[in-house]
C-alpha cells in the first residue's frame, strides 16, 4: 500500500512539475479563411462552429478593424498566465495555463476586416470536458472589449 501511495504521489509531482498542458495540436491556425474546427468533445467553442455545443458569436467590432484588433491584443496580453504564440496583422494565437494543474488551452483570433468581426476559437488540449472554461473565457474577454466600447455586449439570453 505505502508503494502505491508513492507512486501516486509520484505521478502527481511529476503531472506538476512538466505541467499537464499537453502537446500543441498541429492543426491551429488558418486553413482556408476559417480557423481549425472543433472536436466533438465538449471542451472547445468556436464562432465558425453551428452546432449549439461548441457554437459562440464572434466579436462584433463597432469600432474600425484595426482599432478593434489593436484593443483585443491588449486585453489578451493583459490576462494571467498567457502567452502569445504568434501575433500577425489578422491572426492572434494565445496560449492560456490554469493555474494549479497547469493546462493549456489554446485560444485564436480571427480579424475579418471585411465582415467588421473578429472570429474566434478557444480549445482545451487535453481532456474531454472544460466545465465551460473555454466559453466563459471568450466571454470575459468580449465583455473587457465591449466596456471599451470596441465590440458589442454579449445578447441578453
Amino acid at each position: 500500500m505505502k508503494w502505491r501511495v508513492t507512486r501516486l504521489g509520484l505521478f502527481v509531482i511529476a503531472c506538476l512539475w512538466v505541467g499537464c498542458g499537453g502537446r500543441l495540436p498541429n492543426d491551429l491556425g488558418v486553413h482556408a479563411g476559417r480557423l481549425a474546427d472543433c472536436p466533438p468533445s465538449p471542451n472547445c467553442v468556436s464562432s465558425f462552429a453551428e452546432d449549439e455545443l461548441h457554437g459562440i458569436e464572434p466579436l462584433e467590432l463597432r469600432v474600425g478593424p484595426e482599432q478593434g484588433w489593436l484593443a483585443l491584443r491588449e486585453v489578451v496580453a493583459e490576462a494571467p498566465r498567457v502567452e502569445i504564440v504568434l501575433d500577425s496583422a489578422s491572426h492572434l494565437h494565445a496560449v492560456y495555463t490554469s493555474r494549479l494543474m497547469r493546462y493549456r488551452d489554446d485560444v485564436e483570433f480571427l480579424l475579418d476586416s471585411d465582415g467588421g468581426v473578429i472570429d474566434v476559437r478557444s480549445a482545451s488540449r487535453v481532456g474531454y470536458g472544460d466545465m465551460g472554461v473555454n466559453r466563459d473565457r471568450v466571454e470575459a474577454i468580449r465583455t473587457s472589449l465591449a466596456a471599451r466600447g470596441v465590440v458589442r455586449a454579449a445578447p441578453k439570453e
